[in-house]
């Protein structure tokens, strides 16, 4: 849809998306929160738009068309300061399930590092399911004595002690998904990349009848000057759940305390194909409530975030709650297989129940500082 030209043949469906409301893909109850990026569309758009396709779909004076969009390259963050690639391509075969795989990059960075913008750019989308480009830090264990520059399969071990191994193994940079943007964070914050430390990327390849080779690009923006707020991309999940088979309405519930003031400016809920609605609630040591967010119909095919229009202020001691619904009964176009119990796993006929957030705080302030106790419970590698 770039020009009149390509767009003019679909007038009739881009019709019927817009009525029914399913494009823009925006599932937020507009109860609740007010969002920077709601990509929404008044009635009064949505008519015009009918009207322009029962018109048969004409162009208007060219005169009136404004300056067609200077890409650059694709990138939705502008010309990088400085590209990350996978050390080398990966071969999707056409059929079969892939393992996540992962690649240790070395930044090369002597010093500390603020990044004001990144954004992870598959080379085929079509066979990628998902990227999380994280950051290892030089003293992290996670996956110490590993090669770097190669593909691996990283062990998902459970234990009596740690039957949970959703928690999220390091510090999110950014993520790829479909419908997911860029990390663009607001002037005077950041996120950091210490002195040393490594990219992690996290590959989700799903073949789709095609055999292709994919190498993954990471872009990164530095921050022009020091940033007085620092952002961190945390998670409250919840990996012990068993979706008995045919459950139409199955509840499981993930929290995160902060252990010191801080705020929250975005939300992102992630689930499945049985995901079926998603709520964000903030809990106070007063013990008053808010929700946040509510997402009454999931869609697992667009993976937003949702950046709040003003950060919210949580005082130390605060809860983010989480409560997620899953489908998993027979009337359920994503459901894999209704006769199945499911738990939490990593392919895309598994599960996964996790609602991601941004925390914004002082520069300055050690990241320590967010959690209870001395258990690093998002399990932030530099700690």
């Amino acid at each position: 849809m770039l020009t009149y030209e390509e767009t003019r043949p679909w007038a009739a469906v881009i019709k019927e998306a817009v009525k029914t409301r399913k494009m823009p893909p925006w599932f937020a109850d507009p109860h609740y929160g007010k969002f920077t990026n709601g990509h929404t569309l008044t009635q009064s758009q949505i008519d015009i738009i009918s009207a322009w396709a029962d018109a048969k779909a004409p162009e208007g004076d060219p005169k009136d068309m404004p300056a067609p969009v200077q890409w650059v390259e694709g990138w939705q963050i502008g010309t990088p300061d400085l590209v990350f690639e996978l050390p080398v391509p990966f071969d999707i075969p056409a059929t079969g399930v892939i393992d996540y795989q992962h690649v240790i990059v070395h930044t090369g960075f002597t010093e500390d590092k603020w990044i004001q913008a990144a954004e992870v750019r598959p080379t085929h989308r079509e066979v990628v399911h998902h990227i999380i480009a994280f950051v290892r830090e030089p003293k992290s264990n996670w996956f110490k004595g590993q090669q770097a520059g190669v593909f691996f399969i990283a062990p998902q071990v459970k234990t009596e002690t740690e039957p949970d191994t959703s928690a999220l193994p390091s510090d999110f940079l950014v993520g790829y998904a479909p419908g997911q943007p860029a990390e663009i964070l607001r002037p005077g914050q950041a996120k950091l990349i210490k002195a040393g430390s490594d990219i992690v990327f996290q590959v989700h390849y799903t073949p789709n009848g095609k055999a292709t080779r994919d190498q993954t690009k990471l872009g990164i923006v530095f921050a022009k000057e020091p940033p007085k707020e620092r952002v961190l991309t945390l998670s409250a999940t919840n990996g012990t759940f068993k979706i008995p088979p045919g459950d139409p309405d199955y509840r499981v519930d993930a929290s995160f305390e902060v252990a010191t003031q801080v705020e929250l400016s975005g939300l992102h809920p992630h689930m499945h194909g049985r995901g079926k609605d998603f709520l964000y609630r903030v809990v106070y040591p007063t013990g008053e409530n808010q929700t946040l967010l509510s997402v009454p119909r999931y869609n697992w095919h667009w993976q937003n975030w949702y950046t709040l229009e003003k950060p919210i202020l949580l005082p130390k001691g605060t809860k983010i709650d989480c409560t997620a619904h899953f489908d998993n009964s027979p009337n359920n176009p994503d459901n894999a297989d209704p006769a199945k119990e499911v738990s939490w796993g990593e392919q895309s006929w598994d599960e996964m129940m996790v609602g991601f957030f941004n925390l914004v705080f002082p520069a300055d302030m050690p990241v320590e500082s967010l959690f209870p106790s001395k258990k690093n419970i998002a399990g932030i590698a530099s700690n």
